[in-house]
């Protein structure tokens, strides 16, 4: 499984940004893609996942209620949509995919196919 990133950039507090996760080889058998994000020096962390074929979301509570994640299972891609962004939203955002669940998981341990990052910054 391949996973593509993109969608970051600079953009002013308060405004929005979509990110993108375009996934490709043996896809089938996923379970979940989530989105994580790592400020620098600091651990990665959880930011969002949705399951790939039914209906299920888990998100960071530091991020409910401004982000939406959603798929498009007929072109492969997993989207974060970002409103009311903040400076502390600002990072390296990745994407990962789980092939195992059986559940949504926040834990970077539950995923093992990881995307490049595409970068964030929030200016005050």
């Amino acid at each position: 499984v391949q996973l593509q990133a993109s969608g970051g950039g600079l953009v002013q507090a308060g405004g929005s940004l979509r990110l993108s996760c375009a996934a490709s080889g043996r896809i089938f058998g996923l379970y979940a893609v989530g989105w994580f994000r790592q400020e620098l020096g600091k651990e990665r962390e959880f930011v969002a996942a949705i399951r790939w074929r039914f209906e299920g979301t888990l998100y960071a509570p530091s991020v409910k209620g401004r982000f939406t994640i959603s798929r498009d299972n007929a072109k492969n891609t997993v989207d974060l949509q970002m409103s009311d962004l903040k400076p502390e939203d600002s990072a390296v955002y990745y994407c990962a995919a789980d092939r195992v669940g059986p559940v949504l998981r926040s834990s970077l341990r539950g995923y093992y196919y990881w995307g490049q990052g595409t970068e964030v910054t929030v200016s005050s």
